[in-house]
């Protein structure tokens, strides 16, 4: 039997009575599925019949070679390239991400945390934040904008939850590495997102810093759906979760780590170099 759980009101969700109605999900039913999907560049097949799928909540860490794919996999989910063949869909209803925008997309609840951080440095952590907030984005809502005791509260939450919850004054520019990598990671999270890709977050790490990002990510996955591409593998195995080995763009291999990096293709054409 699987476990409800009760999940943020879809946008535009409503009761008789006006208020969000919460919305009701099976936990690990699945979110996000990709059957059978390729893509070419210049006759160059970086994606082969990939057939991929996470629930909600997972955390999943997706490894391979240079040139595995991985970068496009991310690309096609978050609709910035088109596969030429094959099926991406999301959520209960099993919507179409083809059929839809970047913008589009995003809103859906797909958040992309890029390898470089790319926060506003001028800025302090907590107008990071704030700009970060799910709210209306036509240009008369963000004209009018008002500060909100809510959105004050959620920016709390979210700094408390990355770790920078007595950072908030602080110039974005000032934070290290590891907290810039936090805070993009808490902007993220300001947008209410369903599924969260994370492209090698401990690169450039202190020990302490990558440790915390563990914890952080782990945490995360207790709600969100999480996907970590990274090559550093004692990283991976301490996130302890199921691992997804891409190569040539397909799925070479798939488990524990200890099953993937037992397994002979995977040691040939990964771990051999």
């Amino acid at each position: 039997m699987t476990e409800a759980v009760l999940d943020r009101p879809a946008p535009g969700d409503k009761t008789a009575g006006g208020d969000a109605a919460p919305r009701r999900r099976d936990r690990r039913a699945t979110l996000l599925e990709l059957s059978g999907v390729s893509v070419s560049f210049d006759g160059f097949r970086a994606i082969n019949n990939l057939s991929f799928q996470i629930g909600e909540p997972e955390l999943r860490a997706v490894i391979g070679p240079n040139g595995a794919g991985k970068t496009t996999f991310m690309d096609i989910v978050t609709g910035k390239t088109r596969p030429d063949t094959g099926r991406v869909t999301w959520g209960e209803r099993n919507v179409s991400l083809l059929k839809m925008s970047e913008s589009r997309i995003a809103r859906e609840g797909i958040g992309r945390k890029f390898q470089k951080p790319t926060v506003f440095e001028a800025q302090t952590v907590r107008e990071n934040l704030a700009m970060a907030l799910r709210n209306p984005r036509g240009p008369l809502d963000v004209l009018l904008h008002r500060k909100s005791a809510a959105g004050a509260r959620r920016i709390e939450e979210v700094a408390h939850e990355i770790g920078l919850a007595e950072h908030l004054p602080r110039i974005a520019g000032e934070l290290s590495h590891g907290q810039k990598q936090w805070l993009e990671i808490g902007m993220l999270l300001a947008q209410d997102p369903r599924l969260l890709l994370v492209d090698e977050p401990a690169a450039g790490m202190t020990p302490a810093e990558r440790e915390h990002t563990t914890d952080l990510l782990k945490r995360l996955a207790e709600r969100h759906a999480v996907v970590v591409v990274e090559h550093d593998m004692e990283f991976v195995r301490r996130l302890d979760c199921k691992v997804t080995v891409l190569h040539e763009g397909s799925v070479l291999a798939e488990g524990s780590l200890d099953h993937v990096t037992a397994n002979p293709q995977v040691i040939e054409v990964y771990l051999g170099r």
